[in-house]
């Protein structure tokens, strides 16, 4: 559980000489995360923005309805379709609506409405490649990021309510540089991020298949970079569902975005920079340790000749 000083608590302001890296907090472990997801829906008490890709967990949906029963503007904004979800999106929609919240389905040309984060207050975000799922709650090796980064925050609800309100008009201008935006700005940022790398790519994702991600990647490894992939797999008796990419365990990237076509090129998705020590620490931390105890786990480049374009057909 998280204390009463952590950092949900949306009525904190930043220290004078604290570093904004110091309002981040990294949730990695299965028994936090939904602990962590509640906390922030309840520390609400004016506003909560919140995008829904696939949500069915009672937990989740008890804070949500309390939010609005405290008088909280809870609006949701939640994907046109999930592989094997419609009927149930229509009734969380329903559900929803019916307990008083502000409830929009993305209608923009994207196909999907595939990031997951939450807002409360104005003043604190959560970013994850997480769904609010039992599943993901439970099962998953996933990642969340709490934040209290102004312009984090800020521009989290510049694009929630641009792409409730005008989908189609381009993203919002002056979004955080530590934000990382799909489909305009994903593929451009990671092979950015990748073409930088000079000692080390770590990374995680069970339906990576783009081929210029394959080639960058490559071309990586051939000037020196080590390069480790996990996530095709059981992970230490976790279902790979999350996202991650630490490059140099220096920075890193986590959120929705595979690196698949796809994601890359055709869907809502959001990711989301860390720089700060201590994290990237314990990202790295986690992932060696995922290989030390199942060095079977790690795949080769190599094995990757010819990228299967059909992981494209599911989504998570």
């Amino acid at each position: 559980m998280l204390g009463a000083n952590s950092l949900p608590n949306t009525k904190q302001t930043q220290p004078a000489g604290v570093p904004a890296e110091s309002l981040e907090r990294l949730v990695l472990t299965p028994s936090e995360r939904k602990d962590a997801v509640v906390q922030l829906i309840a520390s609400a008490q004016r506003d909560l923005a919140i995008s829904v890709f696939r949500c069915n967990d009672f937990r989740i949906l008890d804070e949500l309805a309390a939010a609005v029963e405290r008088k909280v503007h809870v609006r949701a904004l939640i994907t046109p379709t999930a592989k094997n979800w419609d009927r149930r999106l229509r009734e969380l929609e329903t559900f929803l609506n019916s307990m008083g919240a502000d409830v929009r389905r993305y209608q923009g040309k994207r196909s999907k409405y595939h990031a997951k984060y939450i807002v409360a207050d104005e003043s604190c975000a959560l970013v994850a490649s997480l769904n609010f799922t039992r599943k993901c709650f439970d099962e998953t090796c996933d990642f969340l990021v709490l934040t209290r980064q102004p312009d984090v925050v800020s521009s989290l609800l510049l694009l929630f309510d641009a792409d409730s309100n005008h989908p189609d008009g381009g993203l919002p201008p002056g979004l955080s540089a530590d934000l990382i935006v799909g489909p305009e700005q994903v593929r451009a940022r990671y092979l950015d991020l990748l073409k930088k790398a000079q000692r080390s790519v770590r990374i995680i994702d069970h339906r990576l298949s783009d081929p210029q991600m394959f080639a960058a990647l490559r071309q990586r490894q051939a000037a020196g970079v080590a390069i480790q992939l996990l996530g095709y797999g059981s992970l230490e008796g976790m279902v790979s569902h999350g996202r991650m990419m630490l490059v140099d365990d220096d920075i890193a990237v986590i959120g929705s975005t595979a690196l698949t076509p796809a994601s890359l090129d055709e869907r809502r998705e959001v990711g989301i920079l860390l720089r700060d020590a201590a994290n990237i620490a314990r990202l790295k931390q986690f992932f060696d340790g995922l290989v030390r105890r199942r060095p079977e786990s790690i795949t080769r480049l190599a094995e990757f000749a010819d990228p299967d374009p059909g992981l494209d057909e599911d989504d998570d």
